[in-house]
């Protein structure tokens, strides 16, 4: 894998001209060209996209087919199917807003987002005190973050991309605009950026099973959580800051969230907290269900804990 190299330093164009980037580079192309259309066309652009990648990816469909039916129950059949289709149309505005966040100029992407709760940011930072921005993994995710770090110094936790064009690519963009760019795994990294004072976004909303992993309701089902939101609290003395990204209907945008710190947390006893953070994270995501990530196999529990429910879905 090449060299990873930092947002001031030359793009390294030959080491990605491998015939096993060719789609990769096709692809970039096509969100470049996306970024320069206006925000109808855009929107327009990722629906295709999304409903596209609805009959290409038959996998993903039927791990997001089982969330939906675990978590809405109550739902029809027929409605269920509507928010499946739905979702991957977000989907593909997602991806569609990668490139907006990437290409289109800051003042028309900050334009397009009305931002509440600030103050409560603001404030954590005003008293020196580190501050956890809580949320789930939204197909918003990209637009959100690229706002939020026009607003305030922030570092965000980051899986690393098998595809090693997109890495450095994504690694590149996210150095221009935050603090830090700290992987998923290593808390030490993320505890001494709270403890500089920093901000850090945090998403422990996905399928955990190692240390400091427990069984906790999640829509209703004892989903494998990471319990470390409280013990990240605790050490550093953070506060909790609930926040989510909404993509309004139409071309009116989008609301960003700030919720109120959360009080009396931690409590001592992570597995309560945790709790406590499945209950608001739901919250977010019955906001807006379309918008939530469900291809991630999200109810998957360690062995001998139960029947897996994505059986059929591979």
């Amino acid at each position: 894998m090449p060299r990873m190299a930092t947002a001031s330093t030359p793009f390294p164009w030959r080491a990605y001209l491998a015939p096993r980037y060719w789609r990769t580079w096709v692809a970039l192309g096509m969100l470049r060209i996306a970024a320069m259309l206006p925000f109808r066309l855009q929107l327009a652009v990722g629906r295709i996209a999304g409903r596209f990648a609805y009959h290409l990816m038959p996998q993903r469909r039927a791990v997001a087919a089982v969330n939906l039916e675990l978590c809405f129950p109550e739902l029809g059949a027929h409605a269920r199917r509507r928010l499946l289709r739905a979702h991957f149309e977000s989907l593909g505005i997602g991806l569609v807003e990668v490139g907006c966040s990437w290409w289109t100029p800051d003042e028309v992407v900050r334009a397009r987002v009305a931002v509440s709760g600030l103050e409560y940011l603001e404030q954590a930072k005003a008293d020196g005190v580190p501050a956890i921005l809580l949320s789930a993994h939204f197909t918003t995710l990209e637009i959100g973050g690229h706002v939020l770090s026009q607003l305030a110094p922030i570092s965000v936790m980051y899986r690393r991309n098998d595809n090693a064009l997109l890495e450095e690519l994504i690694q590149r963009h996210r150095r221009r605009r935050v603090a830090s760019a700290i992987h998923r795994d290593s808390v030490k990294d993320m505890l001494r950026a709270l403890k500089r004072g920093e901000a850090v976004w945090y998403a422990p909303d996905q399928n955990y099973r190692r240390s400091n992993s427990a069984l906790v309701p999640f829509f209703g089902h004892p989903t494998p959580t990471n319990t470390a939101t409280s013990r990240l609290a605790q050490i550093s003395g953070a506060r909790v800051i609930p926040f989510a990204v909404a993509r309004l209907p139409g071309v009116q945008g989008y609301q960003l969230t700030l919720h109120p710190p959360l009080a009396d947390f931690p409590t001592g006893d992570a597995f309560a907290d945790t709790i406590r953070v499945n209950g608001i994270l739901e919250e977010q995501v019955r906001a807006v269900p379309e918008q939530y990530l469900w291809i991630h196999r999200r109810f998957k529990v360690p062995v001998g804990t139960g029947g897996d429910p994505y059986e059929d879905a591979s």
